[in-house]
């Protein structure tokens, strides 16, 4: 296997231990817009899946302006500085796979498996899967334990996980 940095292991830990993440989309105006949504990450593509209602804010913003951003932070715990909360943020473009598509099948496969709950919401016809493809992010990790990501580093950390040797 080859080595991963320590900000990149607790970069994977943090990604795949959070289940929400706060979704800044642009409305008509270009006024920022900031929800919750659960999210995914599907090794297999290669990006972040979230499952929305067409119904919402969020949605129709993303869909009209697809860049996006998604911040992922670790839960406040007591006695800690909140300062010093690791977290990152995510910036990608979002896309809505075709329904039946290889993309999509995976971001439910990923999703499903995260959020078994979900299944009866993927009947209604108004939710879809929006895909993310993450061009750059920006962690810290802690007080002075920051950096900016690169898209190739970020393929590495969203992929399938290294196989430990």
């Amino acid at each position: 296997m080859a080595h991963e940095s320590r900000l990149t292991v607790q970069l994977r830990s943090l990604l795949q231990s959070s289940r929400v993440a706060a979704l800044g989309t642009l409305g008509e105006s270009g006024a920022p817009f900031v929800s919750m949504v659960p999210y995914v990450i599907v090794p297999t593509v290669g990006c972040v899946a979230i499952h929305v209602s067409g119904l919402a804010v969020h949605t129709r913003n993303l869909q009209a302006r697809p860049q996006v951003s998604l911040l992922i932070m670790q839960p406040e715990t007591q006695d800690e500085p909140v300062h010093a909360l690791p977290r990152v943020t995510l910036e990608g473009v979002a896309m809505v796979p075709e329904p039946e598509s290889r993309e999509w099948h995976a971001c439910r496969k990923a999703y499903l498996g995260r959020f078994p709950e979900a299944e009866p919401m993927m009947q209604l016809g108004d939710f879809m899967f929006v895909a993310i493809q993450v061009s750059g992010a920006r962690q810290v990790a802690g007080f002075g334990a920051a950096r900016s990501i690169a898209e190739d580093d970020l393929r590495q950390v969203l992929g399938p996980r290294p196989d430990p040797a």
